[in-house]
């Protein structure tokens, strides 16, 4: 008889404990990036997306003591979109004993084919935008705050416990002040005459409502076909997002694109890195973790590259390189030594621009898979 009990996440009390559980399993490891209690809290209890997604937590015991939790998700849009009926998990993380992550999976799994589903996939969040897939290469690195971060333990259980790849997203560390490709200057200057395309402000983009809706209209669509298992952002996720994002967007060290009509062609977004101070906020933003975030968001060794993209109209006509350039240009003003790139897929064409620069692979993470019917 197994020494551990599965218990569901139903009081405020669990979830505080689902929450605070990592911040002791990793208190050891100097690569892991918290996330901030109140985020969690948010983003399991009050977030939009939960208005059409089922969500179910449980957590593994030793007695009183937490050694491993999971998150079950079915987002009926996304089986609606690829016709499929997959169920996810996310938040998955379990001491070094392939016994808990057994009954963390195997609940998840049942609770999944309970509600009809035939397949379960992850590690996910409940759409394209929060932190998925298991690290698989680059532990010795420190990753983006919105990039999940495991130990390589997790793996062995998830493909000794019946899961198999479904898709790899890599990441690369670019050096920043290598200057910029002779190829994508040349590209970019050719593009800007040859479309008579400027660049706009995301300063005054941001305080305009309309200008906000249609961007996020911009990255739906430009994703669409695009990102793999990519979910259109509802109209409640995007007000939602640009409540929580944009204000820490600037043109700083973003750019956008617009066409001899003020319309919007393309964008690159990026940020100071914030991951050494999430560290330091070990998961509170309160008394003083806020003090490391303003600090990190002024200072400029580090950049993540967030989100980049362009008009369907606009793909595949060289765009990408004016952003590219800018971005570039506005890194070496700054002084930024390392730009960290977001996850893309492997199978991306997009990914093939890196090796136009000094770059060397980051991270590697997978999304595994497993048939439960």
């Amino acid at each position: 008889m197994s020494k551990y009990s599965v218990v569901e996440v139903e009081s405020r009390g669990d979830l505080m404990k689902f929450i605070k559980f990592p911040e002791r399993l990793y208190k050891d490891c100097p690569q892991y990036v918290p996330a901030l209690r109140s985020d969690q809290v948010h983003s399991l209890t009050k977030v939009s997306t939960l208005s059409y997604c089922k969500r179910r937590m449980w957590m593994v015991m030793d007695g009183k003591k937490v050694v491993g939790r999971i998150c079950g998700m079915i987002n009926p849009r996304y089986n609606e979109r690829y016709g499929k009926k997959r169920a996810r998990f996310g938040w998955f993380d379990t001491i070094d004993d392939i016994e808990v992550a057994r009954l963390l999976l195997g609940t998840a799994e049942a609770w999944a084919k309970s509600e009809g589903m035939t397949e379960i996939h992850g590690p996910l969040y409940y759409n394209t935008l929060g932190k998925q897939g298991m690290l698989v290469e680059g532990f010795e690195n420190i990753p983006p705050f919105n990039c999940l971060y495991n130990y390589p333990y997790y793996n062995d259980f998830v493909t000794r416990l019946g899961y198999t790849k479904e898709c790899d997203w890599v990441q690369y560390d670019v050096d920043a002040a290598h200057g910029i490709p002779e190829k994508t200057e040349r590209v970019a200057n050719l593009v800007m005459q040859r479309y008579n395309l400027h660049k706009g402000s995301m300063d005054k983009l941001k305080k305009d409502p309309e200008m906000v809706r249609y961007f996020f209209k911009v990255y739906n669509d430009s994703f669409a076909s695009q990102v793999y298992n990519f979910i259109p952002l509802t109209d409640e996720e995007i007000e939602e997002e640009a409540k929580s994002t944009l204000g820490f967007v600037s043109d700083e060290t973003s750019t956008v694109l617009l066409d001899e009509n003020d319309k919007l062609v393309a964008f690159g977004i990026s940020f100071p890195s914030i991951s050494k101070a999430l560290q330091k906020a070990k998961g509170r933003l309160f008394p003083f973790g806020w003090i490391h975030l303003l600090r990190a968001l002024h200072c400029h060794d580090t950049w993540d590259l967030m989100i980049n993209g362009a008009v369907p109209e606009w793909q595949n006509r060289g765009v990408s390189a004016v952003y590219y350039r800018d971005v570039s240009v506005k890194a070496t003003r700054l002084g930024v030594k390392h730009a960290i790139t977001n996850p893309q897929i492997e199978t991306n064409s997009a990914v093939n621009i890196w090796s136009s620069y000094d770059s060397k692979p980051f991270m590697r993470r997978r999304c595994y898979i497993k048939n439960i019917d």
